[in-house]
């Protein structure tokens, strides 16, 4: 299971409406590595120049791993991630999360950090069981 909901968060989804910050704040205590990763890549994107910010470094177990990878795979998690920090991710490799500016999605950056080339070098055999 991905997400602790509260009884309360359930109670909303049972009647149709959610509320987007209690939502995120259901992540960010379900999912605590994975929240303060995309927070600190916010951060840093919106501290520096660069077009991007992103993370190399592999989880330090198993379990936060499951949790990024959990986060990320969601439509649902990672666009109120998205939302909630107003960013754009993208993600390879387990571990490699990268935060863009909203829009960027038509960049050539974005382009070359989601595409097929960087994917593959971004290969190792220590990733292959991620």
């Amino acid at each position: 299971m991905s997400l602790d909901v509260s009884p309360q968060l359930l109670a909303q989804a049972e009647a149709g409406d959610v509320d987007p910050a209690a939502f995120v704040e259901t992540v960010r205590t379900s999912l605590p590595y994975a929240y303060e990763m995309v927070a600190s890549l916010a951060r840093d994107l919106l501290a520096g120049a660069a077009e991007f910010a992103d993370n190399q470094v592999p989880p330090p177990s198993e379990a936060e791993r499951g949790q990024l990878l959990r986060a990320l795979a969601s439509d649902s998690i990672r666009g109120s991630l998205e939302r909630h920090f107003e960013i754009k991710l993208a993600f390879q490799n387990c571990h490699r999360v990268a935060a863009f500016q909203p829009g960027a999605e038509n960049t050539a950056t974005y382009a070359k950090f989601t595409s097929q080339r960087a994917q593959l070098l971004n290969q190792s055999p220590a990733l292959r069981d991620c």
